[in-house]
């Protein structure tokens, strides 16, 4: 058996959960779900970063302790991780105990190795990003490229984690293990970065109280990467429970764009500081962007994805978020995009091969489906979905797997028009080709699962097939011929009434 230990970046908990929060997080939820129908080990983390600047600056303001307000944000993204059905096995806080000893384990280990040292930091500082910037990094008006906010000057003495002594060996590392970040042109832009000369950071605080101190010296607290960064490796125990750490690390980070430097860069030289190895791969995302621009609370476009379940569902929200974008490029979210997907692809491809299907069996076969044949015309389209589809979910593409599933529903349509069996009378013909109907949609079920969970176990139980879709394994529950026939198929409501 396989293991699969996969990351979403933790959210910051200065704002609600919005769209590009979510985005990151069912594209995990689905690539696990894929990967447990391969019948993997799947661990599946995600959580939030509670401590720095940003989170003490927004306590205060709101009249509380930090602590208090992080209590009260943190549990309105695990609520909307129920709600959108993420399956994920643990979320970790960052102030929890678990997290406080492996990150005090790692930032003892990179000090021992003599890769941390004091200095003097004085420069241009954005809050919001938790980084200093160079005037060349800077818009006019020493404005921050990606807030659109002026930088303030920072002067302190800071623990820096030597990051130039790295070049040389991040760049072998990735020579040696080419395709570690996909797609391809993001794991270029990382190389970009290391090859254009790596600056040493600050990874501690006296300014600040509210955060990890360091281990020799608690007159400063962890900066925002060593303590944020460390989540992957302290929530499957590192510093507390070696045997579960051994067991799951290495770990697949999925992470959006602006966090390359941070994720691909910073991570793996702390990690060979401390001789950790490093991480199994990174899968880089786009921005799902708001109306041509990357969603924040200071530009005022956020979409919560809450508040759009109840005009799609959830599984039309996931379908829309997995299946319209190409994952590493940026997407842009629109309403009618979001409408004109349900229709195409939920309400007229799949709902209405369902609702076809179930109707002609409840007509013409007296409501028992009947068995598929060996040699159905379709039986080469549900292996080529399945290829297509296995082929994306390996790469993390949600929108080609989706694509080649879909291709199978595209087929069947396509047959059940060329033979016309509502027209028929019922017997062997019409038996034949709503058997064969009837596998290309289990087929289906268990391909599209991973997007849509709570779908797909409908459209398995109206098929009358028992237990549960999530449940099945490939290869073998994609091979032509499973569906046995004799079971009763049920129509039921619309699946995806149209909009």
């Amino acid at each position: 058996m396989d293991r699969y230990y996969a990351t979403t970046p933790i959210y910051y908990v200065n704002a609600k959960p919005h769209l590009g929060h979510a985005y990151t997080t069912i594209i995990g939820d689905a690539v696990c779900r894929w990967h447990r129908l391969l019948g993997d080990d799947v661990h599946f983390l995600t959580g939030t970063d509670e401590h720095g600047l940003k989170i003490q600056q927004a306590a205060e303001a709101a009249g509380k302790s930090p602590q208090q307000f992080t209590d009260e944000i943190a549990p309105l993204f695990q609520d909307a991780w129920q709600r959108l059905n993420i399956s994920n096995d643990d979320f970790i806080r960052t102030t929890e105990p678990r997290h406080k000893v492996g990150v005090q384990q790692l930032l003892q280990r990179c000090y021992d190795a003599g890769d941390i040292e004091l200095d003097v930091y004085a420069g241009k500082y954005c809050v919001p990003c938790e980084e200093y910037y160079t005037d060349e990094e800077l818009l006019p008006g020493d404005l921050c490229a990606i807030h659109k906010r002026p930088v303030e000057y920072f002067e302190e003495e800071n623990y820096f984690f030597r990051l130039s002594r790295f070049q040389d060996r991040l760049l072998d590392w990735y020579a040696a293990h080419p395709g570690a970040i996909v797609p391809e042109f993001r794991g270029n832009e990382a190389l970009g970065l290391i090859r254009g000369g790596l600056r040493d950071f600050s990874i501690s605080r006296t300014s600040l109280t509210w955060g990890i101190p360091l281990p020799w010296d608690s007159k400063h607290v962890a900066y925002v990467w060593f303590d944020a960064l460390a989540n992957y490796i302290t929530a499957v125990g590192y510093g507390s429970d070696d045997a579960q750490f051994q067991h799951w690390w290495p770990a697949q980070h999925l992470i959006g764009k602006d966090i390359i430097r941070h994720h691909c860069v910073y991570w793996p030289a702390m990690l060979m500081s401390a001789g950790i190895e490093l991480p199994a791969g990174w899968a880089v995302g786009g921005w799902l962007l708001s109306g041509g621009e990357k969603m924040s609370k200071t530009s005022g476009n956020v979409v919560n994805p809450l508040d759009l379940i109840p005009e799609v569902g959830v599984d039309g929200f996931r379908y829309y978020v997995l299946a319209e974008t190409t994952y590493g490029q940026d997407g842009d979210f629109t309403y009618e995009g979001l409408i004109a997907r349900y229709n195409s692809d939920l309400a007229n491809n799949l709902g209405n091969l369902l609702a076809r299907v179930a109707t002609v069996v409840g007509k013409k076969c007296a409501g028992v489906g009947p068995a598929p044949r060996a040699d159905s015309p379709l039986a080469d389209a549900a292996v080529a979905a399945f290829e297509g589809a296995a082929a994306g979910w390996a790469d993390v593409q949600p929108s080609r797997a989706l694509e080649a599933t879909w291709s199978l529903i595209r087929a069947t349509n396509a047959y059940l028009e060329a033979n016309e069996p509502w027209k028929a009378e019922p017997g062997p013909e019409v038996d034949a080709v709503m058997g064969d109907a009837l596998e290309a949609l289990r087929i289906v079920a268990v391909l599209a699962s991973p997007s849509m969970p709570d779908t797909c176990q409908t459209v398995w139980e109206r098929l009358g097939l028992p237990g549960s879709v999530g449940d099945q394994r490939l290869p073998h529950a994609a091979a032509w011929g499973g569906y046995p026939g004799g079971l009763p198929v049920v129509k039921g409501d619309s699946l995806f009434p149209r909009k």
